[in-house]
């Protein structure tokens, strides 16, 4: 059985597309991180799409300010973060810990 998630908290449209816009760009940062992977033609391909992403990242953020929303309220969207997965999806970006052995 699967467990079950705590709720989503109440975001703003543009809190919402943010949140995800930057867990996008995360997720690419991962497949490009090369500390982490092995394949060039996919961490080619993640760094092409990491362009749009982020520039759909700058826009959500535009459209924030836009609109008057000038605080981004990091508790709200840290809890958004952990429902989505967010500490496992940005752990891919980080160095892993260092395996003893023989060095390049």
């Amino acid at each position: 059985m699967v467990p079950e998630l705590p709720p989503l908290p109440a975001l703003t449209r543009s809190e919402g597309e943010v949140v995800d816009c930057y867990l996008d760009a995360v997720d690419l940062m991962g497949r490009i991180n090369p500390a982490r992977t092995t394949d060039t033609y996919a961490a080619l391909r993640a760094a092409q799409a990491l362009a749009s992403r982020a520039v759909a990242l700058r826009d959500a953020l535009a459209v924030m300010h836009l609109r008057g929303e000038t605080e981004l309220h990091h508790a709200t969207l840290g809890r958004a973060l952990r429902v989505l997965d967010g500490e496992r999806r940005t752990a891919r970006v980080t160095l892993p810990p260092e395996r003893p052995g023989p060095q390049d």
